[in-house]
């Protein structure tokens, strides 16, 4: 049986879930590497079509064309930018947006911290994907001291405010941890440190924040808590496989532009005049 929408689902973070309530390295709904590969596959038409026809009913002006909003958080070797490489591939570039919010720069600094996002938010008929996002605010500032405790309260507020707000203009919301364990981040920086195709990637604040691991995933905890919505749900999903955690955050799309679905936007011209004019020329 492939794996389906509603074992994605299960994810879902919900009252009285725990981090340490999912093991990183299960796959769940998946017993072999041959099904992972089938169930990562199963929707790639489905999504560039129904992806095609969000921008085309937005491009026609079609009233309530909606978009959508992908949020990715993770410690660090996550495989957020590996999953955004791998959902672009069976999406269009036209109506596709990517943006990775690291430390404010002097600029955005001045000003509040949710004022750098709103111009990256979603258009109608878009797709933004946000690799790190407003939550490195009430996460990596909070662990390291960059804010203070007053102020981190009032972020979670007004993170729900934010996304309610986009919500309510008609942008669908998944917000996505990917979840790895130790171990695993371990062996990725590793490899970094050891293949000089990834060296690259290496951070030495990398190992900083690996050394305030539990503190990391407690202020995880309390922002899930804070902030899951029935607006903009968080979802933890196992993220020591790779494939899997993709193959999970590709159905929690699909499903959402299913919803958005419209029908096909038609021409104001006269199609059969045109046809004539064409066959004629």
């Amino acid at each position: 049986m492939s794996f389906s929408i509603e074992e994605a689902r299960q994810f879902l973070f919900r009252p009285g879930f725990h981090l340490s309530d999912v093991d990183p390295a299960s796959t769940p709904g998946v017993s072999s590497e041959a099904e992972l590969a089938a169930d990562f596959a199963q929707h790639d038409r489905e999504i560039s079509d129904l992806q095609e026809n969000l921008w085309a009913n937005a491009r026609s002006g079609v009233d309530g064309t909606g978009s959508v909003l992908l949020v990715l958080q993770g410690m660090d070797t996550s495989g957020k930018g590996g999953l955004i490489k791998r959902l672009a591939r069976v999406m269009h570039p036209m109506g596709l947006s990517f943006h990775a919010f690291g430390k404010p720069t002097p600029e955005e600094a001045a000003h509040d911290f949710l004022w750098r996002v709103r111009p990256k938010l979603p258009e109608p008929g878009e797709i933004a994907v946000f690799d790190r996002s407003h939550y490195e605010d009430v996460l990596v500032q909070k662990i390291e001291g960059y804010a203070e405790p007053a102020e981190i309260e009032r972020r979670y507020g007004a993170i729900v405010d934010f996304e309610n707000e986009v919500a309510a203009r008609g942008t669908r919301i998944i917000k996505v941890m990917l979840h790895i364990s130790r171990g695993f981040q371990y062996a990725n920086l590793v490899e970094r440190l050891t293949d000089e195709k990834k060296m690259w990637k290496f951070d030495r604040a990398d190992l900083v924040a690996r050394s305030k691991w539990e503190k990391y995933l407690a202020a995880y905890q309390t922002a899930f808590e804070r902030t899951s919505t029935a607006q903009a749900p968080w979802y933890v999903v196992p993220g020591d496989n790779k494939e899997y955690a993709r193959m999970v955050v590709k159905h929690l799309l699909v499903e959402q532009l299913r919803e958005l679905q419209q029908p096909w936007p038609r021409p104001v011209d006269d199609l059969e005049t045109a046809r004539r004019h064409l066959d004629a020329s």
